[in-house]
């Protein structure tokens, strides 16, 4: 995708995308015209929680300055007498802020890979009817980062925080009301916190009981595409509109593929978590889709998200720690996936769901001692590792594939994926040979493009969401990984 602003400024519609994950954000700079969507990266930087006191948290006040600092080099990169149209915000899921009437934070803001809900998280996991129940109620697995574990474990060990918090603010949330000043629950955020009504738009009234929260922290989800209003106290943006875009960025990376109409396409996230999923008028429910693991989330405008997460390129993240010789740019990453290409198929896969990965100390020591567990040989170099690590992704990538296929009662022709996995060719590969079907890999930046597909369709520049994709799809640029076998 074209990274230049050629478009006549008259006939220009410019938004900002404010794209917040887990280990780095960035401010894109879009502008659309003549149904054709540019790009350019005004601002990026690093992120990561720090750990304090035995705890993980988030430095949200950094995060709200370099948005605000990529926010004003989008501003400066507009031609002359050009207005920035709108700005989104999307976010990783789960974690939140908790607020005062006025906007104050009252608590600092943790971080989901803090193991403070491991004790919650086996309550439920070993009371049999009250996990169904919520499944049932909520459509939401339990897994150590839900919201609704955080939450329960915060209100439990800081009783007076119910006095002093009127309001919960997922980060979405959080980040519209400090542009916009107007506190909102925005729906595809809310779908991932084992909170919402998997009926239904609204809040389920047994979680919050059974997870012991105030039901008065949170309003009725808005759906993705409402205007919020104005950006306040910023100069440099008096007259931009602030647009609850999905605020969940699994949610804005999935509006940006250009997928079939007829339904037949899985979509993969693939960053530090490997999201796959579909679409779907209903949730997929009952013993089965609970065993899998089965989230259903929410597309913007309601209808669902089935998906499962596979641990993702955490693991290779992690393993570049224990190594002194890890790429630190785009040649010595490409010099590594040559390499590890190179390495025989490795004799047995990583079980990528195994909970030792979820924040280990070591990567390395991690993937070893599962191994060892399994008498199975340890990879000798990082290009071993890689290769090992890549091929069993894959495998994840399929295993959740023929769950949906054989829950939801359909049969998938491609698999569409996008994030930093889909310029991982050895991914990819990997996830088209286990799969036996075809991986189309975007050049895009998904994300920050649902992002400001939502902004174009609520500021009227694009008729729907269907429109979008069949715009976009057809300038695209794609690289299609055949199985091998």
């Amino acid at each position: 995708m074209s990274l230049s602003l050629t478009s006549r400024m008259s006939s220009t519609i410019y938004t900002a995308a404010v794209d917040l994950g887990a280990t780095s954000g960035r401010v894109i700079l879009g502008a659309w015209s003549k149904n054709r969507l540019t790009l350019t990266e005004v601002h990026r930087f690093p992120n990561s929680f720090r750990t304090l006191g035995g705890h993980d948290y988030w430095d949200i006040g950094t995060l709200w300055h370099e948005a605000q600092t990529g926010l004003r080099k989008a501003v400066a990169a507009l031609p002359r007498r050009a207005q920035l149209a709108s700005v989104g915000v999307d976010v990783w899921g789960v974690d939140f802020a908790l607020v005062d009437d006025a906007g104050r934070l009252v608590f600092p803001v943790h971080a989901y890979r803090d193991a403070r809900t491991q004790r919650g998280l086996k309550r439920l996991a070993n009371t049999r009817a009250a996990l169904e129940r919520i499944y049932a109620a909520t459509g939401i697995p339990n897994v150590f980062y839900n919201s609704s574990l955080q939450l329960e474990e915060t209100v439990a060990s800081c009783p007076a925080l119910t006095d002093l918090a009127t309001r919960c603010l997922f980060l979405p949330d959080y980040f519209n009301f400090l542009l916009s000043g107007r506190m909102e629950n925005e729906l595809t955020i809310a779908s991932t916190t084992q909170l919402l009504d998997v009926h239904s738009t609204d809040w389920s009234g047994a979680a919050l009981k059974h997870f012991r929260l105030p039901p008065q922290w949170f309003s009725p989800p808005i759906l993705s595409g409402t205007r919020l209003g104005k950006v306040k106290d910023f100069p440099e943006l008096a007259g931009t509109e602030v647009i609850a875009v999905p605020g969940h960025d699994t949610a804005a990376a999935y509006d940006a593929m250009p997928a079939s109409p007829d339904g037949t396409d899985l979509f993969l996230s693939s960053g530090t978590w490997s999201l796959v999923g579909f679409e779907s008028d209903t949730p997929i429910l009952g013993a089965d889709a609970l065993a899998a693991r089965i989230s259903n989330e929410r597309i913007g405008d309601g209808r669902y998200r089935p998906l499962t997460n596979v641990i993702g390129l955490w693991l290779l993240e992690g393993i570049m720690k224990d190594f002194a010789t890890r790429p630190t740019g785009d040649k010595e990453w490409a010099a590594l996936i040559t390499a590890a290409e190179k390495l025989p198929a490795p004799a047995a896969l990583l079980d990528v769901v195994d909970p030792a990965f979820t924040n280990p100390p070591s990567m390395k020591a991690a993937i070893d001692a599962q191994l060892k567990k399994r008498k199975l040989a340890a990879p000798k170099n990082l290009a071993g590792y890689t290769r090992l690590i890549c091929a069993s992704l894959g495998r994840g990538h399929a295993d959740a594939m023929r769950a949906f296929e054989k829950m939801g009662g359909k049969k998938f022709r491609r698999i569409l994926i996008v994030g930093g996995g889909s310029k991982n060719r050895l991914l990819c590969q990997a996830t088209a040979d286990e799969a036996g079907l075809p991986v189309v890999s975007f050049a895009l930046e998904g994300t920050a493009v649902g992002n400001i597909a939502s902004q174009l369709i609520a500021l009227g520049a694009v008729k729907d969401l269907a429109t979008f994709r069949r715009l976009l799809g057809a300038r695209l640029a794609k690289k299609i990984y055949h199985p091998r076998r």
